[in-house]
């Protein structure tokens, strides 16, 4: 596998699709979406080889969640890409108009950024969303994902590839890299010579590696080690049913909850009640000494629970005095991600709002709302924590840069 001819073929490719109209992508993103569909039992097929060989390795359920398709996933991904078909195109649109004293008229519009890199992890989804959204926005894309999704991957990328023939396309606008070593990871991120923007997304350690190690400039997609507050004025009915959902609904997602933070005065009501309701769904609950106190059966927190993104069936627990302490501990130890507070108290919910340092801050809803499709974005590239550029659910506006248009009549500097 050569970097430099994949690198060559994707700049080629993003040269035609910065030219089509939104007519053009749309079209040949239906067919994409129809392709896949169509062809549901090949990539089953395929994705049963990983989740098997995903077994076998002993994967935990979490990971083999995240990695396993079925037939309303590959249903889902098709929608994704049909959504953003719905979508309007951004390119082209115009940002600011403006004559200067002189005559210039100065006008700023939106562009493609070009060649999109992704480094993901063992969620075979990604292959689809980050195309539609890059296809849409007029950008190549070469996809580097975990050799645990390989098949998985390749799979999609053979039928989106052929969908992009059929539609008079590159085929070349999407790649999947076949080498998943660490080696040809580490040229990749160094390809800055065809890759504009460099995307990871996954946990920690493949984060804080691409950072570390990237000649190209990277957007940062968080982990998640998302808290719900329990605020001593919340509707406790509300809370349980917030922090069964943001805990349990899907436990490998980055949006889930991981941590619980509980105001000293609902405590020994609260967690007695989500104790037994969690334990229904086999959560270990690891707590501070005062939450152990009103729920003995708790395991003993430590400092690094407090900071983990469990991915699993664990939920640290903190009994806060104030919501000045619950704040704090927020900040401290949460990733910037998302963050929620259950509470029937205006201000509180307000100064919440304010003060929590996250990319989505959430006033009584589950923190498993953090997604392109329930923001209405359609499909999402993925979730930033940076604050430069773009940050939260990263949609078709993240895939995008811009170009000054100065028009003149004969205007010299003096």
């Amino acid at each position: 596998m050569n970097l430099q001819i994949i690198g060559k073929e994707a700049r080629l490719a993003s040269e035609t699709l910065g030219k089509l109209t939104a007519e053009e992508k749309n079209r040949a993103l239906a067919t994409c979406a129809a392709a896949l569909c169509e062809r549901t039992e090949e990539l089953l097929a395929a994705n049963a080889e990983d989740v098997a060989a995903a077994g076998e390795k002993g994967m935990s359920e979490a990971l083999i969640d995240r990695l396993r398709l079925t037939e309303g996933r590959i249903r889902s991904m098709a929608e994704g890409i049909s959504q953003v078909c719905g979508l309007a195109d951004p390119i082209g649109e115009v940002m600011s108009e403006s004559v200067r004293p002189n005559g210039l008229k100065i006008t700023q519009v939106r562009v493609p950024i070009g060649v999109i890199g992704i480094i993901y992890e063992s969620r075979p989804n990604v292959t689809a969303d980050a195309f539609a959204l890059c296809l849409k926005t007029g950008n190549a894309v070469i996809l580097r994902g975990g050799s645990d999704a390989l098949r998985s991957n390749l799979a999609i990328a053979r039928v989106l590839r052929q969908a992009l023939s059929e539609a008079g396309l590159p085929e070349n606008s999407v790649q999947v890299l076949t080498d998943t070593s660490r080696e040809t990871a580490r040229e990749f991120m160094r390809l800055r010579e065809y890759v504009d923007l460099l995307i990871p997304r996954g946990g920690a350690g493949l984060i804080r590696t691409v950072v570390e190690n990237s000649t190209i400039p990277v957007i940062e997609t968080g982990t998640g080690n998302c808290h719900v507050y329990v605020d001593e004025f919340a509707d406790e009915e509300k809370a349980l049913a917030i922090v069964e959902n943001a805990k349990t609904q899907r436990l490998g997602v980055c949006n889930a909850c991981e941590s619980l933070v509980v105001h000293r005065a609902v405590a020994d009501s609260f967690l007695p009640k989500l104790a037994a309701r969690l334990a229904q769904k086999e959560v270990e609950l690891r707590g501070d000494e005062e939450s152990r106190r009103t729920v003995p059966t708790m395991t003993p927190a430590t400092e690094e629970d407090f900071a983990a993104e469990y991915l699993d069936r664990i939920l640290s627990v903190k009994v806060a005095d104030s919501l000045s302490e619950a704040i704090a501990h927020i900040n401290r130890y949460h990733t910037k991600h998302s963050d929620c507070i259950v509470t029937e108290n205006a201000e509180n919910a307000k100064r919440f709002l304010r003060e929590i340092d996250s990319a989505a801050v959430y006033v009584n809803a589950s923190t498993r709302f953090t997604d392109g499709f329930e923001f209405g974005f359609g499909a999402e590239i993925g979730i930033s924590t940076q604050k430069l550029h773009a940050r939260g659910p990263m949609g078709l506006i993240a895939l995008t840069s811009y170009k000054y248009l100065i028009e003149g009549n004969g205007q010299i500097r003096n």
